[in-house]
């Protein structure tokens, strides 16, 4: 899964933004657009715990990855959003996150990951990766042209994976853990349009699931405030939540991954 790069989504957002485009788009209300594209930056405070036992069924060491591997807390990261409405109550939403954090440090306590043991004073290279892509469907059982309200059901994509590297003359470890998958979330949205140039954003998804050896919950919260600069251009500053739970008791793959990031975003939006 990759996020576009700068110079296409400048291109596009460039391309949409013309004037030609502005002038067929009069400040039409949000709860009619037919297409929205977002891209934006959000700064993340993030805090992760995990544990990955052995392929024997031996328990590891409960991780807090900030603290006990020295990852950064707070990052600022890329996120996407598109929207299209097939028709007037019916649309689909696509989303992506992502948060790459790797860190250097000698431990300060002894850690079991999967089948490897760290000892104090070991200099561990970290790396911590999640990435969500998700499809939403969404259904408007209120539609007018200052309020929307619907009903959503999606499927996130979730890939998730960390590792741990030792890399000295007489001890060399190289340690890497990869889980992905489809998750699927239920949830609401709804616009509310206060005047031709301000409108509110909100939506909030969320399921847990326990499926045979493994349990799992998925969330997500956002909330923004839309200022619109011009007919099809809109400037957005918001405050979102990713909230992951997955704990597996699995005989060769046991463990749990605790995360949750949240923090303020800025975007930009075009909509016709």
């Amino acid at each position: 899964m990759k996020i576009p790069t700068a110079a296409g989504a400048g291109l596009l957002l460039t391309i949409l933004a013309s004037p030609t485009l502005a002038q067929d788009n009069p400040y039409i209300s949000p709860t009619v657009e037919r297409v929205r594209i977002s891209l934006g930056v959000m700064q993340m405070s993030s805090a992760t715990k995990l544990r990955i036992d052995s392929t024997s069924g031996v328990q590891g060491t409960d991780i807090d990855v900030e603290n006990d591997l020295g990852m950064d807390k707070s990052k600022t990261g890329p996120k996407f959003q598109a929207m299209i409405r097939v028709s007037e109550r019916h649309r689909l939403r696509f989303d992506y996150f992502t948060l790459d954090r790797e860190a250097f440090k000698n431990i300060e306590k002894p850690i079991s990951f999967r089948n490897e043991n760290l000892v104090v004073g070991d200099p561990v290279d970290s790396q911590l990766s999640l990435r969500t892509l998700g499809i939403t469907y969404g259904y408007s059982f209120v539609r007018r042209e200052n309020f929307e309200l619907a009903g959503t059901f999606g499927v996130n994509l979730l890939d998730f994976s960390a590792r741990a590297r030792v890399q000295q003359p007489n001890r060399r470890i190289d340690q890497r853990e990869d889980q992905a998958g489809p998750f699927p979330t239920l949830g609401l949205e709804t616009t509310w349009v206060i005047s031709k140039r301000f409108y509110l954003d909100a939506r909030y998804q969320y399921l847990k699931l326990s499926i045979s050896e493994l349990d799992g919950s998925l969330g997500f919260f956002e909330l923004a405030t839309m200022y619109r600069w011009r007919p099809n251009v809109s400037v957005g500053l918001g405050y979102s939540m990713v909230r992951t739970k997955l704990s597996s008791t699995k005989a060769t793959e046991s463990g749990y991954f605790d995360f949750d990031t949240k923090g303020p975003e800025l975007f930009l939006r075009i909509a016709f």
